[in-house]
């Protein structure tokens, strides 16, 4: 088969908090480099893009030497953490960004699906939105027209189709773009992890879709998800990133296999003691460490599929003799910092004998959780017995993700269900 997507030396550096190099001595500096043909001063430093340790450089590398191919037909997986560099990766070849080194060569149109409302102007109409959209593929008018009555059927939005799509919910959104990139004739079509968006029958289709756009119709997909089970339903290979550099790419079981026994433990476990920022309070009580494993296990993870339990150990510290009892609340949000839960202390916290010595500590289970792949943030807050006073509260103190082992099912909560008040298993541990 040949080869439809070729990546070479591919890099991409980013500077914090700026844009360009953050200065005019240090933009007259690369552009005089640029002019007399030397390399660009500013290449010679960064940091590779790992958000858990404070960097002594301002410039990071979201990706950094990456080189693959593509061939045609090829349904390609790209699997990694948040900030590994896969959306990254699908902005340059979707032609949305440029790269700072290197080269990527495609052979044919493109089509891609990054995030909710790619490519849609939100005044005009989904059926003017699926004009639009054709045509900066590069489609003849007539194709489009071909495909008109296929996309709308499939997006399932017919009695909306004329109504400006800045008046759609996140879920339609999504329906009619995924429709306009799949049916309109393009040869490689690029998903980013949007469908999570979708519900589990729109979900399903989809995954239809991208099989019968890549076995029935010979086109190539780059699959971008957190869904372990769909990626290896779906794809042949699979590319895992790491600190935007290539970490595996090969067989679809190995390198997810791979991909989540070294991955399972990375942060699993914090020692809050070290946390100062997003963290607010008096201070009469904090904690002090917090872990995340698995029923019957004692080593922490911080990976879990749907239907399995949450085991979240902490540890509180009194530092005042006079505080006895404390209530207590985990906070769980999504990746895009949605809140989606408040787990309360509905026992309204324990008595303890105070003792500078002494830790409380306790074990709070969620069981049987299905949740959509993703990964999800855990906040801490401790306060007095009547919630006013704030003695600790510890924002997005530590992740887990999800991955689906295939029991999706309507029991699971959705994305963005609004926030729920789960009454999950206290324990003190």
């Amino acid at each position: 088969m040949s080869i439809v997507i070729k990546v070479e030396n591919l890099s991409k550096q980013y500077r914090l908090g700026n844009v360009g190099t953050g200065s005019l001595a240090h933009d007259l500096n690369r552009t005089w480099h640029r002019v007399r043909g030397k390399e660009d001063p500013y290449l010679k430093v960064g940091e590779e893009n790992d958000r858990t340790v404070k960097g002594s450089s301002d410039y990071i590398w979201a990706l950094k030497d990456i080189n693959f191919e593509v061939k045609h037909g090829e349904v390609l997986g790209i699997i990694g953490r948040n900030g590994a560099g896969k959306s990254s990766l699908l902005k340059i070849l979707s032609r949305t960004t440029s790269p700072t080194t290197g080269s990527v060569k495609i052979k044919g149109r493109v089509a891609s699906l990054l995030e909710v409302g790619t490519g849609f102007h939100p005044e005009l109409s989904g059926r003017e939105n699926i004009f639009l959209n054709g045509a900066i593929l590069g489609m003849h008018i007539k194709e489009i027209k071909r495909k008109f009555e296929e996309i709308v059927d499939f997006s399932g939005v017919e009695r909306y189709i004329d109504t400006p799509v800045k008046r759609y919910s996140s879920g339609m959104y999504i329906r009619l773009a995924f429709g306009v990139a799949a049916h309109l004739e393009s040869e490689i079509l690029i998903v980013d992890e949007v469908l999570a968006v979708g519900d589990a029958e729109f979900q399903k289709k989809c995954m239809g879709k991208m099989k019968d756009v890549s076995n029935k119709e010979g086109r190539t997909v780059l699959f971008v998800s957190h869904n372990m089970a769909a990626v290896n339903k779906l794809c042949n290979t699979v590319m895992s990133l790491q600190y935007g550099k290539i970490d595996e790419i090969g067989e679809t079981s190995k390198v997810i296999s791979n991909y989540l026994n070294t991955d399972a433990t990375t942060d699993a476990y914090v020692n809050l003691n070290e946390v100062v920022s997003n963290r607010t309070g008096n201070n009469k009580v904090v904690f002090t460490e917090i872990s995340l494993r698995k029923s019957g296990s004692v080593t922490p993870v911080r990976i879990f599929s749907v239907g399995e339990s949450i085991h979240i150990n902490f540890t509180l510290k009194f530092k005042n003799p006079n505080e006895k009892f404390v209530k207590t609340s985990i906070e769980l949000k999504t990746s895009d910092g949605f809140k989606i839960a408040n787990m309360i202390d509905i026992d309204s916290g324990f008595q303890v004998q105070y003792d500078e010595k002494d830790l409380v500590s306790y074990e709070v289970v969620m069981h049987d959780v299905r949740l959509y792949a993703d990964t999800y943030l855990l906040s801490l807050w401790a306060g007095d017995k009547s919630s006013i006073e704030y003695y600790d509260y510890v924002e997005d103190c530590i992740s887990f993700e999800i991955v689906d082992g295939g029991k999706l099912t309507s029991r699971m909560l959705p994305r963005n269900a609004g926030l729920l008040f789960l009454t999950p298993e206290w324990k003190n541990g």
